[in-house]
């Protein structure tokens, strides 16, 4: 599965899944899922031994397009990765609940 929808996030989410925000850490402090982990989409490439190959990565930005595309950039690293479609506007649209700050 290489993309999901919000409702399909907060199902995974309620499991255990791993979020990373590829947003901004100005955007990420604004408003984020609980729980999603901060990896600007500049920094990702040079993180990836931050993240456990063995587990899917769920992948969130403000829309679903950066995130997409780090998408094919896990993919490409031996990763299981999957986009959230809409992103966190689709997240907040949804009436989900949203953390802020930068913890």
């Amino acid at each position: 599965m290489s993309e999901i929808d919000v409702a399909q996030l907060e199902q995974v989410l309620l499991d255990g899944a791993v979020l990373v925000d590829v947003r901004e850490p100005g955007e990420y402090a604004q408003a984020h899922v609980p729980g999603a982990r901060l990896i600007p989409m500049g920094q990702l490439g040079s993180r990836l031994p931050e993240l456990d190959r063995s587990r899917p990565v769920h992948l969130i930005c403000a829309s679903g397009n950066r995130s997409g595309a780090m998408r094919q950039l896990l993919t490409a690293n031996g990763f299981e990765a999957v986009n959230v479609e809409g992103g966190t506007k689709a997240w907040i649209s949804s009436g989900r609940p949203v953390e802020s700050g930068l913890s």
